[in-house]
């Protein structure tokens, strides 16, 4: 007699069944964790380029700014940070960009729809050969998702350039 070997319906409803039932439960943790790790890697990337611009003022001995661009060529795209931004050096300091001055970064626009809401601060952060920046770049960031607030992070500069992540999130 020869002896077969395989596995039964039965045997294999039970695996399909089990395997629906892990997919059920992990693809909904999967999609918070993609959000969760786009928001901080969002965060991250605008605290990483802000302490690279402060960093770069005060080694060049310049004023160096970061300013909302839609096109990461030049200052464009009005107060919507969310459309990406560019790190420029400010040759004759006179808080805009200029045709010729160097763009030392730039950061495309940001992934999912989230939204990067610059509360006090304008369409600019200047940082001084100090590594300091003026009134007008004092204040703190909002990233969002369609979460909410919640979920979001926030980014705060001081006046004496300093950034740092925490605080209250506004979306």
């Amino acid at each position: 007699m020869k002896k077969t070997s395989g596995y039964t319906l039965l045997e294999l409803m039970i695996t399909l069944a089990l395997v629906a039932t892990i997919f059920a439960f992990g693809i909904p943790s999967m999609n918070t964790f993609i959000q969760n790790d786009r928001l901080v890697t969002q965060i991250n990337t605008l605290i990483g380029h802000m302490s690279y611009a402060r960093s770069e003022a005060v080694k060049r001995s310049q004023q160096v700014s970061v300013c909302v661009s839609n096109n990461t060529v030049t200052c464009t795209g009005g107060n919507n940070w969310e459309n990406g931004w560019i790190i420029y050096v400010d040759l004759n300091a006179d808080g805009s960009f200029t045709a010729g001055e160097e763009v030392l970064r730039a950061q495309q626009q940001l992934e999912g729809e989230n939204t990067l809401s610059p509360g006090t601060i304008g369409t600019q952060v200047t940082y001084d050969y100090r590594g300091f920046v003026n009134a007008a770049s004092v204040g703190s960031f909002s990233l969002c998702d369609d979460r909410g607030a919640t979920y979001g992070k926030a980014v705060s500069i001081s006046p004496t350039g300093r950034v740092r992540s925490g605080g209250n999130v506004t979306c």
